[in-house]
């Protein structure tokens, strides 16, 4: 972009010189005269390329920019979604810990039956066996937010 610039400006001063020089040549002659017009015509030309190719690319940039603003929104509402039901599933697990316990106690002391105790602690199990898959879950999250970061830095070297 930075090499676009610097040609349309050495442009324009290309036919800036063409023009002070057709004024210095005034009436020197219609050959010189027609030869200098054809450059300083394929030097507008040239500069008006470069400025639709400026153009392009620009809108380009923009619509880029507008696609990874709306990707970095995307995950991060999937993250946020995500922490959400991690700690739903934490709260859970944590009640159904001190259920257990209170089974527990309630047991040693005789007033428990044996058939809660096991009820409830597979559904501890179960709940820990969920508590890793949302744990995995947001691994995956995560390194699905970061490939396409990665891949572009990769590119970029």
């Amino acid at each position: 972009m930075s090499e676009i610039d610097a040609l349309q400006q050495r442009l324009t001063a290309a036919i800036d010189r063409i023009a002070t020089q057709m004024g210095a040549l005034g009436g020197a002659g219609s050959g010189d005269t027609g030869a200098l017009e054809a450059a300083l015509e394929d030097e507008r030309l040239a500069n008006a390329q470069l400025n639709e190719r400026v153009r392009k690319l620009s809108e380009k940039q923009d619509s880029a920019a507008q696609e990874a603003a709306n990707a970095t929104a995307a995950a991060q509402e999937r993250v946020a979604t995500l922490d959400l039901e991690l700690q739903r599933l934490r709260k859970a697990n944590d009640q159904l810990r001190q259920s257990n316990a209170a089974l527990r106690l309630a047991n040693e002391e005789g007033v428990g039956e044996p058939h809660l105790i096991n009820k409830a602690m597979m559904a501890e199990l179960e709940a820990l066996r969920a508590a890793r898959a949302a744990d995995v879950a947001e691994a995956s999250s995560i390194i699905g937010a970061l490939a396409p970061l990665l891949d572009a830095k990769e590119e970029d070297a």
